[in-house]
């Protein structure tokens, strides 16, 4: 009971500078643990140390080999696109050519642009008529958009007519094949469903027509009232000169 220690876990003051002897003492009265021995003796100084691992050699200049293609791939790999830019500077003369020839031609080439989802005719008021004459271009293109409403309305109205077999099959300009007031109030008549079809039909030819009135006498008054037609006239001649020269 005398050699018991208060406190196992408390560490032993050694000097590692000491000698041998010292060292001895100071193993003799460790308490055990993982590194304990009976025989402390039997351990060299040498062999108590652990040796560090060695190092991995550096070299700053190594380099990643990295597969490269073969100098014939390469040279065949140039050949080709010598060939593709050769054929794209032959094509680009040739439409340059086409263009010049065009050009020299008088011919103009509009880009189509209308109606946007299947471009089908040029369409650029804003930027090709001059602003006080936009208003009469904008009507007379909407007159045109009229006509051709009015044509498809007159299609259906028909249609639904020989359907119900109000009418025969329609000829052109016969019997009630055109939507006009007069076969309105005839199919009216024995059937009013088909002649309210007949009788919008009719409310359209007539929009249709008051706005192409307008049109046309806006159209005349500007170019036969003011004198514009000599005046074109004039600039067509001096464009005339100006090409030739």
């Amino acid at each position: 009971m005398g050699s018991y220690d208060t406190n196992p876990f408390a560490e032993d003051d050694v000097n590692p500078f000491a000698d041998g002897t010292s060292r001895g003492k100071a193993s003799g009265k460790h308490g055990g643990g993982a590194f304990y021995t009976t025989n402390p003796g039997s351990v060299g100084a040498g062999s108590s140390k652990l040796s560090p691992l060695p190092h991995e050699p550096y070299d700053r200049g190594a380099t990643v080999d990295i597969p490269l293609d073969s100098s014939k791939d390469l040279k065949a790999r140039e050949k080709e696109l010598q060939a593709r830019e050769a054929e794209l500077k032959r094509r680009e003369q040739e439409l340059k050519r086409k263009e010049d020839a065009i050009s020299r031609a008088g011919i103009i080439i509009e880009e189509k642009n209308w109606p946007p989802f299947f471009p089908i005719i040029h369409h650029d008021i804003a930027n090709e008529i001059p602003i006080h004459l936009q208003r009469i271009q904008y009507v007379a293109f909407t007159t045109w958009l009229g006509l051709i409403l009015c044509l498809l309305w007159n299609i259906v109205a028909v249609t639904i007519a020989w359907i119900k077999g109000e009418v025969a099959p329609p000829i052109i300009f016969k019997g009630k094949s055109l939507t006009g007031i007069l076969p309105a109030m005839e199919v009216l008549t024995y059937n009013t469903f088909v002649g309210i079809f007949y009788f919008i039909g009719f409310g359209f030819f007539a929009l249709e027509s008051l706005l192409s009135i307008w049109v046309i006498q806006q159209v005349y008054m500007y170019f036969r009232g003011s004198g514009k037609a000599a005046e074109m006239k004039r600039e067509a001649a001096r464009r005339t000169m100006m090409s030739a020269l």
